[in-house]
C-alpha cells in the first residue's frame, strides 16, 4: 500500500473500510469531513473516527499495525503521511444531539462512513457555538457552499442547542459570501 501521495478522502475510505472487516464501525467527524466535502478547499491533517461501540476499542492498535499504523500518544501515524487519526469514543453526536443518519461514500467496494453535509456543518457551528472558534464558522460556510445542506434542521439544531443568535450570524456570513461570489 502506498501511502506517501494518499489523499485524505482516500485514506479515511481505506482506515474505515479496514477497520469495518475487522468488526470495528466508524465514522469520519471533525475537519476531515470538510476536506472531502470541499474538495480540499480546506485541508485538514487529522481524521478523527468515532468509535460507534467501543467494545473492540484495544483492538485497533492490532488492526492497524497490519497497514502499517502505530500509535503516538492518543493518536496514531503512518511513516509515510502527514495525516494523523484518532479515534474517539461514542456516542456519535453533535452537542446534546446524537447523529440519526450515516452519510456513506463508496468506492471500489470499499466503504467510508462520515457526517453528512448537514451534519458536518452542525458539527462545525459546534466549535463555533462553544468556543468561539472563528475558522470552524469559515469551514461550517465552505461545506455549505460546497454541497446541498438543509438549513432549516441546522436552525432547529442551533436553536436546540440554544444557539440561535450565533445561528444568525452564521447565516449573515454564509449570505455575504455568497454575495461576493455572485459578484465575481
Amino acid at each position: 500500500m502506498d501511502f506517501k501521495n494518499i489523499s485524505i478522502r482516500d485514506l479515511a475510505i481505506l482506515l474505515c473500510d479496514h477497520l469495518d472487516k475487522h468488526g470495528i464501525e466508524t465514522v469520519l467527524s471533525g475537519g476531515a469531513c470538510v476536506s472531502i466535502y470541499t474538495k480540499n478547499e480546506f485541508l485538514s491533517y487529522d481524521l478523527d473516527f468515532v468509535l460507534l461501540d467501543s467494545t473492540h476499542k484495544k483492538s485497533i492498535h492490532r488492526i492497524l499495525a497490519k497497514i502499517g499504523f502505530f500509535p503516538e500518544g492518543r493518536h496514531f501515524r503512518h511513516t509515510d503521511t502527514p495525516f494523523i487519526v484518532e479515534f474517539l469514543s461514542p456516542p456519535l453526536s453533535i452537542g446534546e444531539e446524537p447523529v440519526k443518519k450515516i452519510h456513506t461514500i463508496e468506492e471500489n467496494k470499499r466503504k467510508l462512513k462520515l457526517l453528512s453535509p448537514t451534519d458536518c456543518v452542525k458539527d462545525r457551528l459546534a466549535a463555533y457555538y462553544f468556543w468561539n472558534d472563528r475558522p470552524s464558522l469559515e469551514q461550517a460556510i465552505m461545506v455549505s457552499l460546497a454541497q446541498s445542506t438543509d438549513l432549516k434542521e441546522i436552525k432547529r439544531w442551533s436553536e436546540q442547542e440554544g444557539m440561535a443568535v450565533k445561528y444568525l450570524s452564521f447565516l449573515e456570513e454564509l449570505n455575504k459570501v455568497k454575495d461576493r461570489n455572485r459578484g465575481k
